[in-house]
């Protein structure tokens, strides 16, 4: 099983799934080459120290809305990762979520975790009924990771309502620091590495870059056995963005396609023939896309349109066999 896939959905609000334009973004992914989506949602609990995770109805989607994207990318052909996310409505990333490693700090900690498992249950029952074909256990919540007891027993009350495969998507950097991840079927990692040394730099350069990474993360599969996949990857269009691909904020650098499709195609080619590589979830692609006229002013992380778009559709033509099950 190889995941040529695609992050969809997020930033989007409630009812967007449900509009016209959402549908016919889906096709154009589809159109890509894509096989896969992974169904990208958040909710916001009030601040990183908050035990509380809320259903916010002006933010969550609703089961109607997950309903109607899951069943129209089946339709397509396209398989699905549900991946429910929290974010915290302070603005400080969900890595920071948690509490101080001191005396005390253990009510907070189970409390946290008793509403994250319930926030979680709830979508893996919903993930069950809609025959997704895999669940996505938590995004980049670094802080939580060293409660490995939390985490197996979350890992274990996930399993007992959804029958699928599991994942969970690590930080480029922290994947080496969980110490659960024998209980998962597939190690997912946001692989935001930075590969250029300057704007504008070369695929070559960046080839060179990837080589100790791939290294690194063939020893992470080595001590696991478990298959590694690539949950969140991608980089803005704009000039310097391949040696900070995570970067959504520096929106006054100027369009590089250029810089996008050289990442692409570097990380492509370092990781397509590796037997223990599982595929791609590429950040991201827009329930609502910009014309397409528009996709050369457009600096942000869709392909659309984009000679990044080219490469994708190109790789994802080829055969890929060999990748180890999951399933």
């Amino acid at each position: 099983m190889f995941i040529k896939g695609m992050t969809y959905g997020w930033n989007s609000k409630r009812g967007d799934y449900r509009q016209p334009y959402a549908l016919d973004s889906l096709k154009k992914l589809k159109e890509t080459g894509s096989e896969w989506i992974a169904l990208a949602f958040y909710t916001l609990q009030p601040n990183i120290y908050s035990t509380d995770i809320p259903f916010d109805y002006g933010v969550t989607m609703t089961d109607r809305d997950i309903e109607h994207a899951v069943k129209q990318a089946h339709e397509l052909g396209l398989k699905v990762c549900l991946k429910p996310v929290v974010n915290s409505a302070d603005g400080i990333w969900r890595a920071h979520i948690g509490f101080p490693e001191e005396e005390g700090a253990q009510p907070y900690w189970d409390a946290w975790f008793r509403s994250y498992t319930n926030f979680l249950c709830h979508y893996a029952e919903l993930a069950e009924e809609l025959g997704c074909e895999m669940f996505c256990l938590g995004c980049e919540m670094v802080a939580t990771e060293k409660k490995t007891e939390h985490w197996t027993a979350v890992i274990q009350r996930v399993r007992q309502l959804y029958s699928g495969p599991v994942t969970y998507n690590a930080n480029h950097g922290t994947e080496e620091g969980i110490a659960w991840f024998d209980q998962v079927d597939l190690i997912g990692t946001s692989a935001y590495y930075p590969v250029a040394s300057r704007p504008g730099d070369s695929e070559a350069a960046m080839l060179e870059k990837w080589l100790p990474i791939r290294e690194k993360l063939e020893r992470l599969h080595a001590k696991f056995g478990k298959p590694i996949a690539f949950l969140e990857i991608g980089c803005r269009s704009a000039l310097g963005c391949a040696a900070m691909p995570w970067d959504f904020q520096h929106t006054d650098l100027p369009f590089s396609e250029e810089e996008q499709a050289n990442f692409y195609s570097s990380v492509i080619k370092t990781f397509w023939d590796q037997p223990w590589f599982a595929g791609f979830f590429w950040w991201d692609w827009s329930v609502s896309l910009y014309p397409l006229e528009e996709a050369k002013q457009n600096r942000g992380f869709d392909i659309y349109g984009k000679k990044a778009e080219q490469v994708l559709k190109e790789w994802y033509a080829k055969p890929r066999i060999g990748s180890e099950s999951f399933v």
